[in-house]
C-alpha cells in the first residue's frame, strides 16, 4: 500500500516537535536524534495503521514516548560490570595499526594510474563483476581484468606485500587475541 503525499508531508513537519520532545526525554542531542529517526521508521512502517483526519503528531509522539521507555527497559536488562571483571576478560585488537595500514592503501591508491585506480575501486571495493565495471568504463572486459591485474600487483609492490601472510593480525596482535596464527 503507498504512502499517501499528506502523510509524507505531515510526518516531514512533524520532525522539529519529535526532536524537541526527544531531547527532554532523553537529555542527549544523539540519542534524541536516534529516537526520532527509529520513531520515523516505525511510523512510515506501520502507516495503514494511522486514520488520516486523526492527529498525526500526537500519534507520532506516542511512538516515540513508547520507544524511548522501551530503550530504557533494555538497558536496565544490560549486565553491570562495575568491578570491571567482565571488561579485562576482553580483548580487542588495536586499532593503531589497522589505521595505519588503512593510511598507506590510501596513498599506495592514489599512485595508481587513473585507469587502473577506477578499475580496482569498481571491482574490489564497489562489488561490481568486471562485466558491469566494463561497461561503467565503457571499454572490454579483458580491459578491466587486465587493468585491476595491473592494479594489484602495483599496490603489492608500492606496499611491499608479497603474499596473504602479510594480511591480519600481527605477531603481537594474534597473542593477545590468542590467535594461535603467527605471521
Amino acid at each position: 500500500m503507498a504512502v499517501s503525499p499528506g502523510f509524507k508531508a505531515d510526518l516531514i513537519a512533524a520532525i522539529p516537535s519529535l526532536r524537541a520532545f526527544a531531547v527532554s526525554l532523553s537529555q542527549n542531542a544523539d540519542k534524541a536524534d536516534d529516537l526520532v529517526q527509529e520513531t520515523l521508521v516505525k511510523a512510515w512502517d506501520k502507516h495503514q495503521s494511522f486514520q488520516m483526519g486523526t492527529n498525526m503528531k500526537a500519534w507520532l509522539f506516542t511512538i516515540l514516548r513508547n520507544e524511548f521507555y522501551s530503550q530504557m527497559r533494555k538497558r536496565g536488562r544490560e549486565v553491570q560490570d562495575t568491578d570491571g571483571a567482565m571488561t579485562a576478560r576482553l580483548a580487542v585488537h588495536p586499532s593503531q595499526q589497522g589505521k595505519l595500514d588503512l593510511q598507506d592503501f590510501r596513498g599506495a591508491l592514489e599512485q595508481l594510474p587513473e585507469d587502473q585506480r577506477e578499475a580496482i575501486i569498481l571491482i574490489g571495493a564497489s562489488g561490481f563483476s568486471y562485466e558491469e565495471a566494463a561497461e561503467i568504463c565503457g571499454c572490454a572486459v579483458g580491459t578491466i581484468k587486465s587493468r585491476v591485474s595491473r592494479a594489484r600487483t602495483r599496490l603489492q609492490d608500492i606496499l611491499k606485500v608479497s603474499g596473504e601472510a602479510e594480511y591480519g593480525p600481527d605477531a603481537i596482535s594474534a597473542q593477545v587475541m590468542g590467535s594461535s596464527v603467527v605471521a
